[in-house]
């Protein structure tokens, strides 16, 4: 028998699309074999995502007859998405490329580990984390798993705490990098998921941005139960300090030596939250394929606004706000490593322009053949 793979590669290199097939599966019986073997081929040109994904030839068949059986018990559920409003059919790519294999592996990942798994997220501005997180939240729990989510957001320091920390050092005008962030509250709140019997309640810290003028400030608790899964995200979630050698030429917007204090200073607080991230299960790291994007997405979403008649920041404001975190914590010194760190990163996400997965792979999985 031909191996699958090369059928695809070789019969429609790059432009096969496999949308045709999920949506046959949607609206009539299932596949038959010769339309899984079709489907399986797909997974297997891609050896990096089959490999992050568990698929193989040997089990490949089983595994995607159950996506596809999930695939179809989510259909009645697909309305209720945080998403723009468009049949199934719209999204089937994502679903089948992402969503519904990342929340099997979670479900398994939950399994496995007989209690609550703590999976983390990082993910910068624009690259959609938020809404991910609420997508698992909703495919979980129709896989009968509840789900909550947290953002290092929700663990900020007080206003008040805040407003005497930029006393001290003023260069922390803007919340969000390292120092602002009550990593005790986080510690603790692990902790109390981890530890819940049945039945009891757990609060989970929110923050409400909108506070003292957008200063933002804690805010009332979420209160949860039974919590299967933890889905903690944030825009340095998981990244770790590295050696101060690489801020003696560092890349834009670093400059200045005052930028390059300011950076190393960053990078020596970042190792304060080393528990925090020894807490984690599992880490994903959802990241554009040129971190530049992260600044137009904002705009986008900025102009969108006002052309809604919204306040919105300038392009000029927004660069401002941008360079600031990337001055703390630069993506190319400190995400782009993990996107090869198989010790701390389960799953590397991707995304082109479009917000489309363009690469899914496990770092501790990939081969040299690969990633060539």
């Amino acid at each position: 028998m031909a191996d699958p793979a090369e059928t695809v590669m070789n019969s429609a290199p790059g432009n096969f699309d496999i949308a045709p097939l999920l949506a046959t599966h949607l609206a009539g019986p299932p596949l038959d074999d010769a339309q899984l073997q079709q489907l399986l081929a797909w997974e297997l040109a891609d050896p990096r995502r089959a490999a992050a994904w568990g698929i193989a030839s040997a089990n490949g068949i089983d595994k995607l007859r159950e996506r596809l059986d999930w695939l179809h018990a989510l259909r009645p559920h697909h309305p209720a998405l945080p998403l723009p409003p468009a049949p199934m059919e719209h999204y089937l790519n994502l679903y089948w490329q992402l969503w519904l294999p990342l929340a099997l592996t979670l479900k398994q990942a939950r399994d496995q580990l007989n209690a609550p798994l703590i999976q983390g997220m990082l993910g910068g501005q624009g690259t959609g984390k938020t809404t991910l997180t609420l997508i698992l939240r909703h495919l979980l729990g129709v896989m009968g798993y509840r789900a909550v989510g947290l953002s290092i957001d929700d663990i900020y320091k007080t206003y008040r705490d805040r407003q005497q920390l930029i006393q001290s050092d003023p260069r922390l005008r803007w919340r969000g990098p390292p120092g602002t962030h009550d990593i005790n509250l986080g510690l603790a709140t692990i902790a109390r998921v981890r530890s819940a019997a049945a039945g009891e309640s757990v609060a989970l810290p929110r923050f409400d941005k909108s506070l003292h003028g957008g200063e933002g400030d804690r805010t009332d608790p979420e209160w949860v139960q039974d919590a299967d899964i933890l889905l903690f995200e944030g825009w340095f979630l998981g990244a770790r300090p590295i050696d101060s050698s690489c801020f003696n030429r560092p890349p834009s917007p670093i400059v200045t030596e005052a930028d390059c204090q300011f950076a190393r200073d960053m990078n020596t607080q970042l190792a304060t939250y080393l528990p925090l991230w020894d807490c984690l299960d599992r880490l994903m790291v959802l990241c554009p394929a040129d971190y530049r994007l992260s600044k137009q997405w904002r705009k986008d979403a900025e102009h969108q606004m006002k052309a809604q008649g919204k306040a919105g920041m300038s392009d000029a404001t927004i660069d401002e706000f941008v360079d600031y975190f990337w001055r703390a914590l630069h993506p190319e010194l400190f995400i782009t490593p993990l996107k090869q760190d198989g010790e701390h990163v389960n799953l590397v996400v991707e995304i082109d322009r479009d917000r489309m997965p363009r690469a899914i792979y496990s770092p501790a999985l990939a081969t040299v053949e690969a990633w060539s």
